[in-house]
Formats: C-alpha cells, structure tokens, sequence
C-alpha cells in the first residue's frame, strides 16, 4: 500500500451531510485534504486487496463485449452454503465462477477486513494456499495503525463511539473474460462506499465505481482467487441527489444487509 499526506485537517470542515448550496463556493485547504484522504483510503484498500504480482489480469476484448448479457434473473437456483460466513459450493461453469466473483468482491470489500484475524480467515478461505501468504503479508502492511489513525479508526480497526465506519462492495455487473474447466478470469463492475458517518466525522461516506479482476481456478470443490487487481470505472454521472445525514448512513447501514449474489 502506499500513503501519502499527513491526514490532517482543520477545525472549520464543512459537515459533508449538510444540504450543498448552490451559489459558488470557495473551495477551502480543509476540504482538499478530506478528498485526498478519502482518495488515499480508496487506494490504500484496494491495493491491498490486490493477489498478485502488480500485472493486471488479462480481460475484455472481442469475446468480452460478444458474450455480455443483462443481469437479469436466470432461473438458476443460488447457492446454499456458506464458508465462514461467505456463499460458497459454486457451480464449475462460467455462470459459476461469476456467481463467486461477485461474492468474493463483497466479502474482500466489508469492514471485517480491517480486523487482523477476520481477514486472514477471509483471505484463507477465498484464495488459493499460495495466493493467500503472499497477499497475507501485503496487506499486514498495508492495513496498518497508521492508517487505522489516518481515517479515524482505533489501532484495532474499530470505529470510534458515536460513529460507524462504512465499507461495502455493491457488484453492477459480471463479465467473464476466459474460462476453460479449471480457471476462469472474470471482471466485476461494482459500486463502494467508503468512509466514517457521524455528526463529528471528517471523512463522509462517499462512493466509488471500479471494476475488480479475478483470476479463478477450480480447486477440488470451489472456485479459489489465484490472482486479482483492481481499476477505476466505469463510473457514470453523479445524481442531483441531496447528501443523507450522518444518522440516516448509519442506520441503513445497520439495517440494511447485504446479498448472496447469483449470476
């Protein structure tokens, strides 16, 4: 991972959830710095989120645009069991191995991966035995105390009282760019949110658009990550759409739950 800044700010932030105005405003020092941080922390994450070896994963082309369909229901049935908390017992078939992108994305991209023991029991379950000690050790680094402080969470990757930290993946769509019987490279467009809700919080919840690549191989029972990166977009135009208040992001958080997705 790599951060930059020294993840300061000033006393005059302007509370992000408040109604924007719409005459010009001057955009202040203060508020650069929450944008470079939260830009930082999206960077940081998906770094160290990263399986392999800094070379994206080969994807698109001719077959990628050819084979696209809508992400409407296909009658298949969704999975039913779950391996330390995520859906698991894919099918081996290209729709298969989208179905277990698509939740792979989720699970890497939820809170429990900034507890120490939760993520390396993530990264155990969801990548092969090799991938998973070299991505171990990268993201040991990369989910530091620093950073911990640097977005406002306690050195255990907790949230302060009075605030939630928010991390969640939301999958778009699913593109499956090679696949034979044993591996399978698929690309995920998904949505993020990322950030700290609370009245006190000086990193809002903001969203992110990227598209995650992962390499999959067929291992025994299951599709395993072997290799995985991550680019921006595609990202479409934001919404006229009044900011929720602090209070409104953490109780959708806490009642709102997520999906088993199924291709």
């Amino acid at each position: 991972m790599s951060i930059g800044g020294d993840g300061g700010y000033e006393d005059d932030v302007v509370d992000a959830y408040d109604e924007p105005r719409r005459q010009p405003v001057r955009v202040g020092r203060s508020m650069v710095t929450v944008v470079g941080v939260v830009v930082l922390l999206i960077a940081a994450i998906a770094f160290a989120n990263r399986g392999g070896d800094g070379t994206p994963p080969d994807g698109g082309g001719p077959r990628a645009r050819e084979d696209a369909r809508p992400t409407a229901p296909t009658g298949e049935r969704p999975v039913t069991e779950r391996s330390n908390g995520v859906p698991s017992g894919f099918p081996r078939t290209e729709q298969g191995a989208q179905s277990a992108a698509a939740n792979y994305a989720v699970a890497l991209g939820g809170t429990g991966m900034f507890e120490t023991e939760h993520r390396h029991m993530l990264v155990d379950t969801l990548y092969t035995p090799e991938a998973a000690a070299r991505v171990k050790e990268r993201q040991d680094r990369a989910y530091s105390e620093a950073l911990f402080e640097r977005i406002g969470l306690t050195p255990e990757g907790e949230a302060p009282e009075g605030t939630t930290f928010v991390s969640r993946t939301v999958p778009v769509g699913t593109s499956v760019t090679e696949y034979t019987e044993d591996d399978a490279t698929v690309e995920v467009w998904y949505t993020g949110l990322i950030g700290m809700a609370g009245e006190e919080s000086t990193i809002p919840v903001t969203t992110t658009w990227k598209t995650w690549t992962f390499r999959l191989r067929w291992a025994g029972s299951d599709w395993k990550i072997t290799e995985d990166s991550q680019k921006d977009g595609p990202a479409p135009v934001p919404g006229d759409i009044r900011a929720s208040t602090a209070e409104d992001i953490s109780r959708a958080v806490e009642e709102y739950g997520g999906f088993t997705y199924a291709r």
